[in-house]
């Protein structure tokens, strides 16, 4: 029994060797529930061991000992790991102090979400090659479309597009709306796209989703920047 002790304590030094640097949204909870679950495995498979143990040849007291020091290790290996995904986490979501600087400064975030304000929302669409034809759809909090028609401009890379708030459903000011497209080349297969945002950031807050820019209204995550003015 003292062996398989020894194999699980290894295998529980293995699995908590590393942190691995694309699981950092795992939750610190998900890692003390991880805990507790190998410490009473650890508990269940020391007392059969001594349940079991030879009363002629009891269990050797050091390597009583032992055995608990590397489950302690193990327990402290874990925690640190955790917590060093919940350090990294906050590295990549960045943090609102970092974030205030960008107030006031005119930023280009990857989003799909504009705000109609003084009756136009304005978005970038970006074609990875040349389309034969590309369909701009609009759509509110709801999912409902409120507009659609065809790509004003059909070559590759970004073209600006600006909505009036008039469509199946007149726009509202102040509220977001989510620009989609849909494009295809001269043989039918599907051209990757994509779309942004640029504005001037107003205001910014933690959220669950790390930091967002505010953007005439609209939200975007500050992970999701790729460029700032002054």
């Amino acid at each position: 029994m003292a062996i398989e002790i020894s194999d699980y304590l290894a295998n529980q030094r293995g699995a908590v060797g590393s942190v691995d640097k694309n699981s950092t949204t795992d939750s610190l909870a998900s890692g003390q529930a991880n805990l507790t679950s190998s410490y009473e495995t650890f508990l269940s498979l020391l007392t059969a061991q001594l349940k079991n143990q030879d009363p002629t040849s009891p269990l050797d007291t050091n390597a009583f000992t032992q055995q608990l020091v590397q489950m302690t290790g193990v327990q402290q290996q874990l925690l640190s790991n955790q917590l060093l995904k919940s350090l990294v986490t906050q590295g990549e979501n960045g943090n609102v102090g970092d974030a205030i600087g960008m107030i006031g400064k005119t930023v280009t975030v990857v989003s799909s979400d504009a705000a109609l304000k003084d009756g136009k929302a304005s978005w970038d669409y970006v074609l990875d090659k040349s389309a034969s034809n590309a369909t701009l759809t609009i759509t509110d909090a709801a999912g409902k479309v409120v507009w659609t028609g065809a790509a004003p401009d059909l070559t590759k890379g970004e073209h600006a597009f600006t909505w009036d708030g008039k469509g199946v459903t007149d726009g509202v000011e102040g509220k977001v709306y989510t620009l989609s497209i849909a494009a295809k080349d001269a043989n039918g297969s599907a051209v990757a796209t994509g779309v942004t945002v640029t504005g001037p950031v107003s205001g910014v807050r933690q959220s669950s989703l790390g930091v967002l820019v505010n953007i005439h209204g609209a939200e975007a995550p500050i992970t999701g920047v790729t460029a700032v003015k002054s």
